[in-house]
Formats: structure tokens, C-alpha cells, sequence
């Protein structure tokens, strides 16, 4: 009787394993869309993803923010833009930290409701900025400004409290303005003790010190990440968008990120000058600027899925 009492325990035991793994077994059935259609017209430019299944595009034309499904690829827009651009966006939480582009400005949104929490004044009005991109560590957010030797912080007080103002860093050592787009991508070290920036305009990447002082990674003699854009860092390996190149490029550095070695390059037919990047799912998920692409109300935009390289 007790072997029998004891066979059924484990019969039953085995038979919870199989009606568990079910639900797991048919979401792997229906793959998540390798395309998510964005409206006509939209220019999309930044892409967020938090740790739900949705993806936060921000426009190039008047700032609105667009939030996609990535189970289903249906979405809508959650927040309207205030007439400038929407460019890098990064999520810390329930929030949406999105850069402003030549409106020199930066605001904080609620990802549940698209209610702007905090607006800020980065450069002052009539100043030329590109704030370009963001990238939100754990005690604040960091903005670049492609046409500025600086970086903007937002200091963040207890519980994550946002600051009433922004705290403007200048870039020194290595780092040089040059024409056109400068510091773009943002992103941190492998040992989260410095930020990691890439100058679109000469393709150079940077390591560069929480009061500002750049020194220049190398990547050897004479490799560069030239028209790079949107940085992604998992582990050691960096991930740089070359928007018009159509690449991601993938970079092995040390743990301190003072140099690094170009792997690998990734294109993909799909790819119409992505300009950044975000992950889930072991999945890349990239907006297509379209930049090559003469802009109309009708245009079409997309972003896309790729297997992690």
C-alpha cells in the first residue's frame, strides 16, 4: 500500500510538470512579430523596452510617444509630443527618460500613463543642441548633447526622487567637437564605474569619467564605429548601432572599458538606417530612421526583430 501511495504521489507530481510547462510550450508556438509597424509619417528615431513586452518609439516630427505590443505589433500613442523631437529614450522603472533633440530639452514620463512628470531646460533657448541620447544608471540619468562638448545629469535623490534641475558635466581630455553629429550613444563601462560614449562623426568611442574627463578607447590601429548611434551593453560585449551602414557592430572590451575589439558586423536586408537599439526576448528590436528616405505624412516606417548576434 505505501509503494502504491507512493507511485501515485509521483505520477501525480509528473503529471503538474507536463500541465506547467504547457502554457510555455504553446507561447513558444506563436513567435512574437519580427516587424512592428509604426504610423505613417512618424520618424521614429529612439527605442525604449522595459521588462514587459512593450516597446516606446519617440518621433523625430513633433515628440510623441508611440507604445507598441510586442506580443500582438498593435499599439498606439501614449503621450504627444510638444512640437520638437523625441530622440533617445530609456526606461528606469515606470518611467521613460526622453531626450529632446535640437529642442535642447529633456522630460520624464509615467510608461503607464504617458503623464510627463518633469520637463527640463537642458541648454537655453536659442542655443544650438542635439540632445541625442540617454542612458539612466543607478543614482541618475545621463543626456548627450551631439553638438556640445557636455553631458547633462539628473541626480537622483532618495527612493529615485527626480532633481529640480539638471547638472550640466563638460567633456574634457580626448574627446574633441568636430562637424557634424558628435557624442551620441550613451551607455556604461562593464564595470558600471564610468559612461561609454561614441562620436558618430569620427567613429571614435570614449570612456569617460562621472566629472567629465574622456580618454579614448582603443579599438586598435584602425578600426572606428563610424556613423555610430545607439550603444546596447550586455556583460563585456557593447553593441553599436552604425545607422547608415545598415550594421550593428559588436565590441568585446575589458572590464574597465579602456579598449576594446571589433568582433563582428551584423546587417540584415530588413535594416533601413536603424538608429538604436533595445532587447527582449533574446531579441534586438530596431527603429528604421528611414534617413536616406525623403519624409512625407504618407512615409512609411517600421522597426525590427533580430536574433541577438
Amino acid at each position: 500500500m505505501l509503494r502504491r501511495t507512493l507511485a501515485n504521489a509521483l505520477l501525480g507530481t509528473a503529471l503538474a510538470v507536463t500541465v506547467a510547462a504547457a502554457p510555455a510550450e504553446a507561447a513558444q508556438s506563436h513567435p512574437l512579430p519580427a516587424t512592428i509597424t509604426l504610423p505613417s509619417g512618424f520618424q521614429p528615431e529612439g527605442i525604449a523596452i522595459g521588462t514587459k513586452p512593450y516597446a516606446y518609439f519617440g518621433s523625430r516630427v513633433d515628440g510623441d510617444i508611440y507604445r507598441a505590443d510586442l506580443r500582438t505589433g498593435a499599439g498606439r500613442t501614449i503621450s504627444e509630443g510638444p512640437g520638437t523631437a523625441s530622440l533617445g529614450l530609456k526606461i528606469d522603472k515606470n518611467r521613460l527618460f526622453v531626450a529632446g533633440g535640437a529642442g535642447g530639452d529633456a522630460r520624464v514620463l509615467d510608461v503607464r500613463t504617458g503623464e510627463i512628470l518633469k520637463s527640463y531646460r537642458l541648454q537655453p533657448v536659442g542655443t544650438t543642441a542635439f540632445i541625442n541620447d540617454v542612458i539612466v544608471t543607478r543614482d541618475a540619468a545621463w543626456f548627450t548633447d551631439s553638438r556640445n562638448a557636455v553631458l547633462f545629469k539628473l541626480p537622483f535623490g532618495r527612493h529615485g526622487a527626480l532633481p529640480a534641475e539638471a547638472v550640466r558635466v563638460p567633456i574634457t581630455g580626448d574627446f574633441v567637437l568636430a562637424e557634424g553629429n558628435n557624442a551620441n550613444g550613451i551607455s556604461t563601462t562593464p564595470d558600471g564605474r564610468a559612461l561609454i560614449i561614441v562620436q558618430s562623426n569620427t567613429g571614435s568611442l570614449f570612456r569617460v569619467s562621472f566629472s567629465g574627463v574622456a580618454t579614448k578607447i582603443d579599438l586598435g590601429p584602425s578600426e572606428t564605429l563610424v556613423n555610430g548611434d545607439g550603444l546596447w551593453l550586455r556583460g563585456r560585449t557593447l553593441y553599436a548601432v552604425q545607422n547608415r551602414l545598415n550594421v550593428i557592430a559588436k565590441v568585446e572590451l575589458n572590464r574597465r572599458g579602456t579598449a576594446g575589439t571589433v568582433v563582428s558586423r551584423t546587417s540584415n536586408p530588413a535594416f533601413d538606417v536603424p538608429t538604436t537599439i533595445a532587447e527582449f526576448g533574446k531579441r534586438f528590436y530596431l527603429p528604421n530612421a528611414r534617413f536616406t528616405t525623403p519624409p512625407t505624412p504618407e512615409t512609411t516606417y517600421d522597426a525590427v526583430a533580430v536574433r541577438i548576434p
